[in-house]
């Protein structure tokens, strides 16, 4: 069963970047995700990530791995890009 390695990343926090005092990570199988959600992030993947900029001042981006045959493959995706069933299975961590 294939799993995505989800983090959000940036926002006024600066989660993920260096000095963090924040994590905020998750996983979701692929298998748990509708169709439309799974055709919506092989788009994404296929654009290898690059649709654009948040619209939203200090809004988050997600960097979600999967890996598969050749290897892992990572995209970073403005949040408003993504179906809820990812976003959603992030949880927050202090460090």
């Amino acid at each position: 069963m294939e799993v995505l390695v989800v983090e959000r990343i940036g926002g006024l926090a600066g989660f993920g970047g260096p000095g963090a005092r924040i994590r905020s990570r998750g996983q979701v199988a692929l298998a748990s995700l509708s169709e439309a959600d799974r055709r919506t992030l092989e788009a994404l993947f296929k654009a290898a990530g690059k649709v654009g900029v948040s619209a939203m001042r200090d809004g988050f981006s997600y960097r979600i791995s999967r890996t598969g045959k050749s290897g892992t493959e990572t995209i970073e995706v403005p949040e408003e890009h993504l179906p809820a069933a990812i976003t959603g299975c992030v949880t927050d961590e202090l460090l």
